[in-house]
């Protein structure tokens, strides 16, 4: 990382990245948003050991979603306000500290408070892709943050897959620890070689927070952006928060089996360079466009399920995974291409409303989920995730300005 040794120096907001930079801030989104998975394919090893009741143990990725959300309204816009390189610095520490507490928490109440301090923390990932963009030449942005944002998502997707290996093999506290020494890894080579930044606002927390009201209501764009991938995320957190549930009860297959199905997804995460790209050349609105629609194409195909044989249903669930996780992630990309032109000043605030959007589908995607799973079945899942993507881009067809 000598080669991008600028930490005492501001940047121009323009400067290029070199791809050791863009690596750094892709491995730590990825790295820092995974602590929100990491529980919850060893919840069961974990509720027997700390002998903590369904109910209690259920809480664990619950508190760690809320602090999640917390966190992207009430600490991510302080991006604007200070020097991101500053936050981000933090934030590793604190992140880092939170997960040691949850790897040495004696039990359930101490690793309740744990996780809400990880997924406040966690938060990390939405200051470094405001820096990304932030760096990056306007020509270049989406590619970009593409690739930033894939970093991020298969830390989502892969973080399943490894959390329930290491915890087979080495107990549920090595997964926390682990976590805590990637998170530290981090922070020593942001410190090394990640730039200052120039805060674009002198507002107090107060008027900061403030502004996003007038942010919202100011821009039609961020808006349409956010409700929009707020609907696919409701899809996108009911696919993945009944999966388990349904592979077991269907199939006999245990949660290291269903964990591995992230792969799947991960593959379809790949793709995000390439809807960066496309966006750069054929303009963010095509590919938002482009990735809802193949979302929910993709999430329609499941419909066939129970006309094919066993084999080729989870052969399905393979092929539908890979589209609609491209479909998700690269309407993600452009959605945030979007944004981020409409007031650089405040990109972080900006990401923040966008974000709280998103998970807040993807939470109200796992509770309908579950809910539908029950009433109706798997099938009763994949209508539920069909309509919401297919609502998701008839929000994108409306045409609407950036200030309307």
């Amino acid at each position: 990382m000598a080669s991008i040794h600028v930490a005492h120096v501001a940047v121009p907001t323009q400067a290029g990245l070199s791809r050791s930079l863009v690596l750094l801030l892709a491995t730590g989104a990825g790295l820092s948003v995974a602590s929100l998975y990491y529980s919850q394919p060893m919840l069961g090893v974990l509720g027997a050991d700390l002998q903590a009741g369904d109910r209690l143990v259920g809480l664990v990725p619950t508190m760690t979603q809320l602090g999640y959300a917390l966190g992207i309204l009430l600490l991510a816009p302080l991006g604007d306000r200070y020097d991101r390189r500053s936050i981000i610095l933090v934030k590793a520490a604190l992140l880092s500290l939170a997960l040691l507490l949850g790897g040495f928490a004696p039990g359930i109440a101490s690793l309740l408070g744990a996780n809400l301090a990880v997924g406040l923390t966690a938060t990390l990932a939405q200051d470094i892709v405001p820096a990304a963009a932030t760096l990056a030449p306007e020509s270049q942005r989406g590619k970009v943050v593409g690739t930033v944002m894939t970093g991020l998502l298969l830390g989502i997707l892969l973080s399943r897959v490894v959390s329930g290996f290491v915890a087979e093999q080495f107990g549920w506290r090595a997964v926390y620890l682990a976590a805590a020494a990637s998170i530290a890894m981090i922070g020593v080579v942001a410190w090394s070689g990640l730039p200052r930044f120039q805060p674009t606002t002198q507002l107090g927390y107060r008027a900061l927070m403030g502004s996003l009201v007038a942010l919202w209501r100011r821009y039609g764009a961020l808006r349409q952006a956010t409700l929009s991938q707020g609907m696919l995320s409701i899809g996108f957190g009911a696919f993945w928060s009944t999966l388990a549930v349904m592979l077991h009860s269907r199939f006999h297959l245990g949660s290291a089996a269903a964990g591995a199905f992230g792969l799947a997804g991960a593959a379809g995460a790949l793709g995000a360079p390439l809807a960066g790209r496309l966006a750069d050349r054929r303009g963010p609105e095509f590919v938002a466009r482009l990735g809802a629609g193949l979302t929910a194409l993709s999430f329609a195909a499941l419909g066939l399920f129970p006309l094919l044989p066993t084999t080729a249903q989870l052969g399905l669930i393979v092929v539908a995974a890979i589209g609609f996780d491209f479909g998700v992630q690269g309407t993600l990309v452009a959605h945030q291409t979007l944004v981020y032109g409409i007031e650089p000043g405040a990109r972080s605030r900006l990401n923040a409303l966008l974000f709280t959007g998103m998970f807040m589908g993807m939470a109200t995607g796992a509770a309908l989920g579950s809910l539908a799973l029950a009433q109706w079945g798997w099938l009763g899942v994949v209508a539920l995730a069909t309509t919401a993507s297919t609502a998701a881009l008839a929000v994108r067809m409306v045409r609407r300005t950036a200030s309307a």
